[in-house]
């Protein structure tokens, strides 16, 4: 006879010890379900045929294997079928549940920018499902990050449910990839472009260790990308590496790490960036131009078409912050690069300036537009009054 049994998945998920792991739960689980099910045959039942009893572990055979279905759904509803406790989870076990979308913010600065926090939420809205970690080399272990943090944006980011904030320590970052010695090598104070350099090879150890999606800072998402291994097109024959996705210990994604170190130039910008995953690309590939909105596809790699993530190219990027006659629908894109690296006169989107940027913020990140620009402008306005 079986006998269901019952188990409150909130309720397991909370008692569990913070350094548990998910595997771990779900074996004591299934051992939990066989004991009540397959193992309570009646030994009495001795004298039934052979064939009741083949009956009976074909029908345990299909009740447990409903329970490994059950929970293996778990995965594509994780952040909404059960509470997250964040603060007790390290960066190993959020991104062993896999399909991560990773940044990275390799300077010092403690106070996520306004557009910082816009790629982050946007990307936590498009992906409910999926952890977003932020990763920031100015945080340390013991900084206390929660939703009243003193900084308005680690206030906004700490409140969604699938956002992380953790340290950025490079070191671990690269155990057990070629980037470990050159990282061990290179001196920081005699690099000029450290911050691009730290963070071109952190995005690929992260991407190789752990697979998912790494996105830039201004990287504003609109819809999801259904492409499991990709990069970005963001001309003919150019890639970027300014978002790109792969599943964990991709080949393509190692032999860029050992490339990086071979034919490692930190005087030349974007050599162990873009540069780089255009001649790997070009290894293995034999690239042609766009000739419309298709994607090309070479090695199981799609390089994805530059209106993806691109249709406002580069030398135009001061097209986000002007006023529009009629906004672009961005109907074949994914995502939309605000190329911040051009943005040397550090232009902003600001409340009830109509700008295409602000009509962005308005869709795609709603809280940060209203936390972090509506209200920022209501207390200058506010002070302003006070001090006159």
């Amino acid at each position: 006879m079986l006998q269901t049994v019952w188990v409150s998945s909130s309720r397991s998920w909370a008692s569990r010890k913070p350094d548990g792991q998910q595997t771990s739960w779900k074996c004591g689980f299934i051992r939990t379900i066989i004991q009540h099910t397959c193992l309570r045959h009646n030994p009495k039942g001795q004298g039934k045929a052979r064939m009741l009893k083949k009956i009976h572990i074909c029908l345990c055979f299909f009740f447990v294997s409903g329970i490994l279905y059950e929970i293996s759904l778990l995965s594509g509803c994780f952040f909404s079928c059960m509470p997250m406790p964040k603060h007790f989870l390290t960066p190993e076990q959020v991104l062993n549940l896999g399909k991560s979308i990773i940044f990275l913010e390799t300077t010092e600065r403690l106070e996520p920018p306004p557009l910082v926090s816009c790629s982050v939420e946007s990307a936590a809205r498009i992906y409910q499902d999926r952890p977003v970690i932020l990763f920031m080399k100015g945080l340390t272990n013991d900084t206390v990050l929660d939703s009243n943090s003193s900084y308005a944006a680690f206030s906004l980011l700490s409140s969604m449910k699938n956002v992380f904030l953790f340290p950025l320590q490079m070191e671990t970052v690269f155990q057990e990839t070629p980037l470990l010695q050159w990282y061990n090598e290179v001196d920081p104070e005699e690099e000029k472009n450290w911050v691009h350099v730290s963070s071109d090879a952190s995005r690929l150890a992260l991407i190789w260790k752990y697979g998912g999606i790494y996105m830039d800072t201004d990287v504003i998402s609109i819809r999801p990308i259904p492409e499991g291994s990709f990069l970005a097109a963001q001309k003919s024959r150019f890639s970027s590496n300014g978002i790109f996705g792969f599943p964990a210990r991709h080949k393509f994604i190692w032999d860029c790490m050992e490339n990086f170190v071979l034919k490692y130039n930190g005087n030349i910008w974007g050599n162990q960036g873009p540069f780089l995953m255009t001649r790997m690309l070009k290894a293995i590939c034999n690239l042609t131009d766009f000739e419309g909105i298709e994607d090309h596809s070479c090695q199981n790699i799609s390089f994805l078409n530059p209106q993806r993530f691109y249709p406002i190219p580069y030398p135009a990027w001061g097209r986000y912050y002007e006023v529009w006659d009629k906004s672009p629908d961005f109907n074949h894109s994914y995502a939309l690069h605000l190329w911040n690296f051009m943005n040397h006169n550090r232009k902003a989107v600001v409340a009830g300036s109509n700008t295409l940027a602000e009509k962005l913020y308005k869709t795609y990140c709603p809280t940060t537009y209203e936390d972090l620009i509506q209200k920022a402008e209501l207390r200058d306005f506010t002070s302003s009054e006070d001090s006159l």
